[in-house]
């Protein structure tokens, strides 16, 4: 092993991190799913942070960080929307978004060219209010209750940037399929 392999094997440890945060939320033992879902935040700021300032960066990372953060999204929405913590229409809303993405990316790569993960500032922002979604009704769970404003007003931030960053990939990406096609 080597030290350019460190970013990798944190990705690694988020994959492995998934089933227990499902685990502990299923059995509503809040406290250590909001441990772990911290740790595999944190595993993944410094994975990012090794990749950037040592360039320990590999196709392969790029492909699985992107990969184990929405497994452990789209996992903490469904359950959380499964205990009733979380409107199902939102759960649904974070997934039919990644899978338009998701979709869009394997035919954009494989009938024009390569794609180039280069998530958008509203995607980031995006990312940003599901991941404190989830850490608040966590939170709310398991060490105190927080002020159902605070936790709609992020429901509705989540809306707002899926909505904004969905549209903004279609566009974006469809504009670029449609000037780059083959005649």
């Amino acid at each position: 092993m080597k030290r350019s392999d460190i970013p990798n094997i944190l990705t690694l440890f988020r994959f492995l991190l998934v089933p227990p945060v499902v685990y502990y939320m299923l059995d509503k033992r809040f406290e250590p799913a909001l441990v772990l879902f911290a740790l595999a935040g944190f595993s993944d700021a410094l994975d990012g942070y090794l990749a950037r300032v040592y360039q320990w960066t590999s196709r392969i990372g790029a492909l699985m960080d992107p990969l184990a953060d929405k497994l452990l999204m789209v996992s903490s929405f469904l359950t959380l929307g499964w205990l009733g913590l979380l409107p199902l229409w939102l759960v649904g809303l974070v997934i039919l978004r990644d899978v338009v993405i998701v979709i869009g990316a394997i035919v954009y790569n494989a009938r024009i060219e390569q794609v180039e993960a280069d998530p958008s500032i509203v995607s980031k922002l995006n990312t940003l209010a599901q991941i404190l979604l989830v850490l608040s009704v966590m939170f709310s769970q398991a060490v105190y209750t927080l002020p159902v404003v605070w936790i709609d007003a992020l429901v509705y931030s989540v809306l707002v940037t899926i909505l904004w960053s969905g549209v903004g990939y279609v566009w974006i990406w469809g504009r670029r399929a449609w000037f780059k096609r083959v005649p």
